[in-house]
């Protein structure tokens, strides 16, 4: 997965916005963090609700299916 740069620093709530792979092509994503909720939008088409758990997890918890893939690099991208 390739990545650009974050718009906000990751500890804090906020709009991030990083190139993420998927589906076999580099496509831009936006992560609004709100406290232990992320709304994720990839390519103005697909939209995702995850959420931050307790024990440092990242689950979906609803709208579009991710790949777990996806999902680990989001993690990673807006925790660290």
């Amino acid at each position: 997965m390739i990545d650009e740069k974050d718009t906000a620093p990751a500890e804090k709530d906020g709009k991030y916005e990083f190139v993420i792979h998927y589906s076999g092509r580099e496509v831009p994503c936006t992560v609004v963090k709100e406290q232990d909720k992320l709304i994720v939008t990839i390519e103005d088409n697909i939209t995702a609700e995850l959420t931050h758990n307790a024990d440092g997890s990242l689950v979906q918890t609803g709208g579009t299916d991710l790949a777990d893939s996806a999902v680990d690099f989001i993690k990673k991208r807006i925790f660290g």
